[in-house]
């Protein structure tokens, strides 16, 4: 097995072991998300008679009509924008995908069917964000709907397309900040670890007085945020090694135009612009290696001003190179944190330039998406439809598993009417402070977890990563020709 379908293939592997009675009940529903199967169908389906009136399917919250199809949902008036974004952004890409000579080899995802009357979107899985406040906390951070599109051939037989359509709500609306604390709304969370109930039953409990999903309404939409495979290289979707780009987006909500525009991309450099423009580069730069942003950098709290930022993202996987190389060298890393160091300021999670690159590219939308995801996704979510079978059998990424300890933390801390801490580790490696629950799993050092080999450049002498390593009875193995301070390995049995 050569070393990149094995390093993928224990990602998935892991998963499998692990979930879904494991780790998806232990470490994922504990009041961070919601992904019972018939929760999810009830919820936005609606088709018990005693359930609250309200629903969360994808039309119920755009303001359509019930049972409305992927072409109804595209053709509103709020999503006519969005369309055209999309549009644009595939004809571009067709464009230079042939200038490339790879119309042959790439597989164009197919907007016929997402564009189709045969096609809906399914509510896969409802997330939590409150551990977003640090960015806006009079709302409390965010509660995340995500839908999937399902083609509809003829029963039985129909097909998840490869995409990912989330809809982003604030947890509470400012005007609402007088009868509503952040503390009530994460304790309505942090209780459904207690709650026995499952299918229909549950979803009545989610929508019921003092339920998790009792203020969660349309009105609440923040934007909407798009991840498509824009194209893969095969056509077999288990082949791990073949080539495919995701095309990602974000859209506010513009209440004037009661529709959904284009926006900036949180944290998602603009690196050819601004490789383009030196003077711009240079403000980037030098705003980038201020000591107070340097700090949020580190803490995984920054927030890079517009002027910087991309309104797409093409992220190319398997990933072969950083999305931010080139905009801050070694030298400038390095002063920077000398500058950080006499001024007594601690850094938690990079500690040298090559911590730093990790942690920069890491910060934006296409790095933490290239980092333990499934086939480009952080959460595929939960497929309910169930009349066609699915490689995934776990409703999130290693990365998303391997988060929610601190977002737990942080929902606990607002429940305590507490200052929460929103500092976070890297994608690829879960803070070791919040993860006592996650120790010798594949999320922090266990069987297919990232780490470093002790003879490598990174774990011998750079202290970003000296923490990234196996239990015992694994050994950190590296893949292709060796382990870079850049490029991590897998714990494998010895």
């Amino acid at each position: 097995m050569r070393p990149h379908i094995l390093c993928v293939f224990m990602h998935v592997a892991a998963l499998a072991v692990l979930s879904p009675a494991t780790a998806q009940r232990a470490t994922l529903e504990r009041g961070v998300a919601i992904t019972d199967r018939g929760a999810l169908r009830e919820l936005d389906l609606r088709e018990r008679a005693d359930i609250d009136s309200r629903g969360f399917s994808l039309a119920r919250m755009l303001g359509a009509d019930d049972g409305a199809s992927s072409n109804d949902i595209f053709a509103l008036g709020a999503m006519q924008p969005l369309r055209a974004a999309l549009d644009a952004e595939f004809a571009d890409y067709n464009v230079t995908r042939n200038s490339a000579g790879g119309s042959a080899t790439l597989q164009p995802f197919d907007r016929d069917a997402l564009y189709s009357k045969h096609t809906r979107f399914i509510l896969a899985g409802i997330v939590n964000r409150m551990d977003r406040a640090f960015k806006s906390p009079v709302t409390c951070g965010e509660i995340r709907l995500i839908y999937r599109p399902v083609a509809i051939y003829g029963k039985p037989q129909s097909a998840r397309l490869p995409m990912t359509l989330n809809v982003i709500l604030n947890a509470r609306n400012e005007s609402e900040r007088q009868n509503l604390s952040c503390a009530e709304i994460a304790r309505r969370w942090l209780a459904l670890s207690d709650l026995a109930e499952t299918g229909a039953a549950l979803a009545a409990k989610l929508v019921s007085k003092d339920g998790a999903l009792e203020f969660v309404t349309p009105a609440h939409i923040s934007r909407i945020e798009t991840n498509i495979q824009i194209a893969h290289a095969a056509a077999n979707p288990s082949d791990f090694e073949a080539r495919a780009d995701y095309l990602m987006k974000v859209f506010n909500y513009d209440s004037a135009s009661k529709s959904f525009a284009e926006s900036s991309m949180e944290n998602q450099i603009d690196r050819d612009r601004l490789l383009a423009n030196a003077p711009l580069a240079d403000e980037f730069r030098e705003w980038l290696l201020a000591p107070s942003n340097l700090a949020e950098l580190d803490r995984g709290t920054v927030l890079i001003p517009d002027k910087f930022l991309a309104k797409r993202a093409i992220v190319v996987t398997p990933a072969v190179e950083s999305n931010v190389r080139g905009l801050v060298d070694d030298v400038e890393a390095a002063e920077a944190l000398a500058k950080m160091a006499r001024q007594n300021l601690s850094l938690q999670n990079f500690k040298s330039p090559a911590g730093f690159a990790r942690r920069l590219n890491d910060s934006t939308c296409a790095g933490c998406h290239q980092t333990r995801a499934i086939g480009g996704f952080h959460f595929p979510g939960v497929d309910w439809s169930g009349d066609a079978p699915s490689f995934v059998v776990t409703p999130a990424s290693p990365h998303f598993f391997g988060d929610q300890p601190r977002r737990r933390d942080i929902l606990a801390a607002f429940g305590e009417s507490r200052p929460p801490d929103f500092s976070r580790g890297f994608s690829a490696r879960p803070q070791a402070r919040r993860a006592a629950d996650l120790d010798g799993t594949t999320y922090l050092n266990g069987w297919g977890a990232h780490c470093y080999a002790p003879e490598s450049r990174a774990a011998s002498a750079d202290k970003s990563f000296s923490s990234w390593t196996c239990i015992e009875g694994l050994a950190c193995q590296m893949p292709e020709n060796g382990g870079t301070a850049t490029r991590p390995g897998l714990c494998f049995p010895e």
